[in-house]
């Protein structure tokens, strides 16, 4: 675990400065930065504690231009040191950046005054910048941050910034161990060393990432494997937080940017997404609006939705609202984030990473989305997202139904089989086959729920209503458990009946003796399943005792010289459409075999 600490603060306000002279690292790693004396980009540094701690640092850049640049260091850090030079002053970035800051909810930190080597002893310049810096943090999630001066150049005041380090890192650790949970990296920065292929850097939240562990990288859906990784520039076999390289083999740098996450494979809780259903802190920006999302180091244009359902208000004066982007990015519950439009920000909390769609968005409730922003726990914020969409996929790839959307699925399944007992009563029960698609319409008519997890749910409660002895099962079949398992007596006579009726070697059509019978269509299965009967055709069966009657006919009448369809019909004394019937089914169970001149024994006619 390790706390990471991002600088603020306006341009040439010793921010990189500072951190030369905290931990000997120089932060400007471009050419550029170094030629012309200000960071551009995001730098890094870390600075190791008197008990062998580290604290990671992000230095941002401070220029007006590069306000996006900051907002990507920014967005992935636990507190942060605001800097303002002595001689200077707070300035137009000192406050932008403090405002974005309180917009991501960065509620530790301290406030550094440098430059004081540049002021004669006595002027009044020092105790003016402090006061304005005290006035300019008040009512920002800053405020109680202590305020110290420092010289980088004479050393003066950094050990006070230590100790005020080392005491941030007290505080704000447990923080960070309590919110951990699936490891993420978000990537800042992508390169290419020769021979060795694809790197990215970021700073790891949440668990562990190990050499040799399969990733995921969204969005997109990336696989990629950890061939190396470094933490703070030495090579080691994971990493447990804190600033991080990794070497990815199986995708190429071309694939990757900043603002993607790496994430383990069997992440659930990371997806990518164009759209999220946020809380925003007041005043929110109205529907449709152009905005600019800045979250973890991703960016991408954003708007409002318009659709009033799921903009409701909180007790705590911020309104939930749903975001469209313009682009899919990588989001999870809990991720804070801020809203650019001109010169305003707004800052926010994503709690869904895929809001309602279809019958789902019927749920939204006020008590509902309010009972998913408040959540604070995984389990919390679990069980409040199923309530909200009535269905979510489960842990063990399995759906998970709200209660109320189980009780409506049990009710329809025993309706139906009640309707179908009082429509057929001499029937053994309702195939599986026709309630589940009508239960799936059932379903998918309550929440937004793909086929597939649709049937796993909709097999779930069955079983789990023959397990609670509400309904009985009888292999595809599910009846009501008062009722004797088995055809009852009246469809067991009809069975009989039709046996009876199929006894001859013209059988009347299946459909029309079976409706003569009152033989149901349990009965019919029933029959073949037992042997009882044979069918031929969809509408022509015969008994079995008459059909094997009339194969030994037929074989008998082969043995003594080719059969023709013309002699078999004058020996039954029925029709072509019979005889023809008879010889095709014969050929297939290979008791005859057809041949120019007649049908011949086959090789399974049986001893002569």
């Amino acid at each position: 675990m390790t706390v990471v600490v991002g600088t603020a603060g306006h341009i040439d306000h010793g921010k990189t400065t500072l951190l030369r002279a905290l931990t000997g690292i120089d932060a400007d790693r471009l050419p550029e930065e170094k030629a012309r004396g200000m960071t551009i980009d995001v730098g890094y540094a870390h600075l190791t504690l008197p008990d062998g701690d580290v604290l990671d640092f992000v230095d941002v850049p401070g220029h007006d231009r590069l306000v996006g640049n900051m907002l990507v260091g920014a967005g992935e850090v636990d507190a942060a040191m605001l800097v303002v030079a002595a001689d200077d002053g707070p300035r137009a970035q000192t406050r932008e950046h403090l405002q974005l800051l309180d917009a991501l909810a960065i509620a530790h930190g301290i406030v550094v005054i440098t430059k004081t080597d540049v002021l004669a002893p006595g002027d009044p310049r020092r105790a003016t910048t402090m006061a304005a810096v005290a006035d300019m943090v008040a009512g920002t999630t800053l405020a109680r941050a202590p305020l110290i001066s420092v010289s980088a150049t004479t050393g003066e005041g950094l050990d006070r910034v230590r100790d005020a380090l080392l005491a941030l890192r007290d505080t704000v650790a447990p923080e960070v161990i309590a919110r951990e949970g699936p490891a993420r990296l978000a990537i800042d920065r992508v390169f290419t060393i020769r021979g060795r292929g694809a790197v990215v850097t970021g700073s790891l939240r949440g668990g562990v990432l190990e050499q040799g562990q399969v990733v995921r990288i969204e969005p997109g859906g990336l696989r990629a494997r950890i061939r190396e990784i470094q933490a703070r520039n030495r090579p080691t076999d994971r990493a447990t937080g804190g600033r991080a390289a990794l070497n990815l083999a199986g995708v190429d740098a071309e694939e990757l940017r900043r603002g993607m996450v790496v994430a383990p494979v069997d992440d659930r809780v990371l997806m990518a997404s164009d759209r999220i259903l946020v809380t925003l802190r007041p005043p929110a920006p109205r529907p449709g609006l152009e905005l600019r999302l800045h979250l973890g180091t991703a960016e991408a244009g954003a708007t409002i939705g318009r659709g009033q359902r799921e903009r409701v208000g909180l007790p705590s004066g911020d309104v939930t609202a749903v975001l469209r982007l313009d682009r899919p990015i990588a989001a999870l519950a809990g991720g804070r984030f801020a809203l650019r439009s001109g010169a305003a920000v707004i800052g926010g909390r994503v709690i869904d990473a895929d809001p309602p769609r279809g019958p789902s968005r019927r749920r939204v409730t006020a008590a509902r989305m309010a009972a998913l922003a408040d959540a604070e726990t995984r389990t919390d914020r679990d069980a409040a997202r199923l309530d909200l969409h009535g269905a979510i996929g489960g842990t063990n790839g399995g759906p998970l139904l709200a209660g109320d959307v189980e009780a409506a699925l049990d009710a329809a399944a025993l309706a139906s089989v009640s309707d179908h007992h009082a429509s057929e009563p001499d029937s053994a029960g309702l195939s599986l086959a026709d309630v589940r698609p009508m239960l799936a319409r059932a379903l998918r008519r309550l929440v937004a729920i793909d086929a597939r997890s649709a049937n796993a749910a909709i097999d779930d409660r069955i079983g789990r209503l023959v397990a609670s002895g509400r309904l009985a099962r009888d292999g595809d079949r599910i009846r009501d458990p008062s009722r004797t398992a088995g055809l009852p007596p009246a469809a067991l006579d009809a069975m009989g009946r039709l046996e009876a009726l199929l006894a001859v070697n013209g059988p009347p059509p299946l459909s029309d003796a079976a409706r003569t019978a009152r033989c149901p269509a349990e009965g019919i299965r029933a029959l073949e399943v037992a042997g009882r009967i044979v069918r031929l055709e969809p509408d022509l069966a015969y008994a079995s005792v008459t059909f094997a009657d009339l194969q030994a006919l037929a074989v008998s009448m082969a043995r003594v010289r080719p059969l023709t369809p013309a002699a078999f019909r004058d020996a039954t004394g029925t029709s072509r459409r019979y005889v023809m019937a008879l010889l095709e089914e014969l050929g297939r169970r290979g008791a005859l075999v057809r041949t120019d001149a007649g049908h011949v024994p086959g090789p399974r006619a049986g001893p002569s």
